[in-house]
């Protein structure tokens, strides 16, 4: 089924809410920015500190007064544009479909399949904390629409690069050499503030903020990567588990295949992200979820913002559905979180049946203490899952993946998040990182950053970054510690246990959808640090190795 890429099923309905949405962005824009001028985020207050800066009080007065005064002049005219916008909400289709020929050309590690009797898939996701700006630094970010479109170059730069690995038996070495911002042409600095990586082979490394002036810049030392390998509590990254190579990288793995992102909630900035991958990724699907008022049992409350799911494809998008959580609540009910359920075609047909894969992505409940929200969202996303499979699948095809991911908002290490820890989800599909209930692998590493932290020097750098995920000493400062039970004192970690911090981006693979004659592993798992200083978390991504019997070629 070939996707239509308007949300609407004609264009005067199209062109209608465009007109709605035209008068409500201004009094929307003018808010965004009253709370961008009152709220700095730590690496800006550290900007005003060093340069002395005594003049921003003044932009604060004068900025709130006027942006103020501007919001309530668009006020009636918002108030309009949502009464035209908001039926218009029941015929949308909840999500936008953006198609884009490829230009950028990716490695094809499928390219031999036949002879090999393997095929593998690459998947990442990751939250990126999209929000509009003046919301997005109450996490100590901001700049939402630079960080998106270099986030989207980030993600292309690392994603094209050559799939190579050096080992390095030496002792002082850092491990495993991958393809680094000294050997690999990199994207075009963030006028954002993070890193300027056209000095990355000078003595330092320069940040530079176009928002505090043109030529304000900051100075870091570059990472030295000729540090002892004892001074690790474990051995460097990659590691082994099994068959599986584990790894911390600067980049982003090579030729992903499909690429799932949360909190891509401000619509322009999900638009940017989509024109960012559009070259590399042909099939986007974003503003995924539903706005306003909608039918009682499907959602929950007035719906602000949509899900903040969003997904780019190299496959095309065959079938997709979007679910909305009816038992959300609190700050999280004003977003239309939910699940993305999407079927691709992967382009292989063998014997009469043509090969196609299964991804879902999702964002659960946030708030700590609301594990029964969560485990029920796990209920129905579950369902929610068996019932799209069982509606889309065809005697013509073989299932090659099925895949589960997103930000589940509960880690396997908290006390506060036993009862999700135990849900039978973790039956059904498979978690590379578990090694059981409340107890995680030895060499799993926690993906949600200590957001007051963002911009330390261990932090505010890939190779920074990197360094301190691979230090367990570093993690317990910089990640996000497990959360105990209320009025429980909190033991952690367990004698003989490593440090590992909460876990709360999961990557699920399941073999039992899976066509019978084929047997999935993992082959990598990554943990990504290219996007240091622009999210609170860690990417992560892994690429399933599907091996065919030798009747099915």
């Amino acid at each position: 089924m070939s996707l239509r890429e308007s949300p609407f099923p004609n264009c005067f309905l199209e062109g209608l809410h465009a007109v709605g949405w035209s008068l409500i962005f201004p009094c929307f824009w003018f808010l965004d920015r009253l709370l961008s001028v009152c709220i700095s985020t730590r690496l800006e207050r550290m900007w005003r500190r060093e340069q002395e800066c005594y003049l921003h009080p003044l932009k604060v007065v004068f900025g709130s007064v006027l942006f103020f005064i501007l919001f309530i002049l668009s006020t009636p005219f918002a108030l309009l544009g949502f009464i035209l916008w908001a039926p218009l909400q029941a015929v949308r289709r909840p999500f936008s479909y953006r198609h884009q020929v490829q230009i950028i050309r990716m490695e094809d590690r499928n390219a031999r399949w036949e002879e090999t009797r393997k095929v593998s898939f690459g998947f990442l996701t990751g939250n990126l904390c999209l929000l509009p700006d003046g919301v997005a630094r109450f996490n100590n970010l901001g700049h939402t629409q630079k960080r998106a479109s270099f986030i989207g170059k980030s993600i292309v730069q690392g994603v094209t690069r050559p799939h190579i690995r050096i080992f390095v038996d030496s002792p002082s070495s850092c491990g495993t050499i991958t393809p680094s911002s000294s050997l690999m042409p990199q994207p075009a600095p963030s006028s954002y503030g993070s890193v300027d990586f056209s000095t990355a082979g000078q003595k330092d490394v320069t940040e530079v903020d176009e928002t505090n002036g043109p030529n304000q810049q900051q100075q870091f030392p570059k990472p030295n990567c000729n540090q002892n390998s004892n001074q690790h509590k474990h051995p460097p990254h990659p590691l082994r588990d099994g068959d599986m190579l584990m790894e911390v990288s600067t980049l982003f793995p090579s030729s992903v295949d499909i690429v799932c992102l949360q909190e891509v909630f401000d619509k322009r900035a999900a638009l940017k992200l989509a024109q960012g991958l559009g070259p590399l990724y042909e099939h986007v699907l974003y503003d995924v979820g539903v706005y306003a008022f909608q039918p009682a049992g499907t959602c929950s409350s007035f719906k602000f913002f949509n899900s903040g799911l969003f997904l780019a494809s190299r496959y095309p998008v065959m079938e997709a559905q979007y679910r909305c959580f009816p038992n959300s609540r609190g700050e999280d009910a004003l977003a239309a979180k939910g699940l993305l359920a999407v079927k691709v075609e992967i382009g292989i047909q063998k014997g009469g049946k043509k090969m196609v894969g299964y991804i879902n992505c999702t964002h659960l409940h946030a708030p700590e203490g609301d594990g029964e929200i969560r485990f029920e969202q796990l209920n129905l996303l579950t369902k929610w899952i068996s019932e799209f499979q069982a509606v889309t699948k065809r005697e013509d095809e073989m299932v090659m993946f099925d895949v589960l991911c997103g930000d589940f908002n509960f880690d396997n290490s908290s006390p506060d998040d036993r009862l999700e820890q135990s849900h039978g989800v973790f039956e059904e599909y498979t978690d590379p990182c578990r090694a059981g209930p409340g107890k995680e692998k030895p060499w799993v590493i926690g993906t949600l950053l200590d957001q007051p932290t963002l911009y330390d020097e261990n932090m505010r750098t890939p190779d920074n970054l990197q360094r301190t995920l691979e230090s367990e000493e570093l993690r317990k400062e910089y990640l996000s510690p497990p959360v105990p039970l209320e009025g429980v004192p909190l033991v952690y970690p367990e004698p003989d246990q490593p440090w590992v911090g909460r876990r709360i981006d999961y990557l699920l693979y399941r073999e039992s959808s899976v066509s019978s004659h084929c047997k999935t592993e993992v082959e990598e798992f990554t943990y990504v640090t290219q996007l240091a200083g622009l999210t609170d978390h860690i990417p992560v991504g892994f690429r399933l190795s599907v091996s065919l019997d030798s009747e099915d070629i």
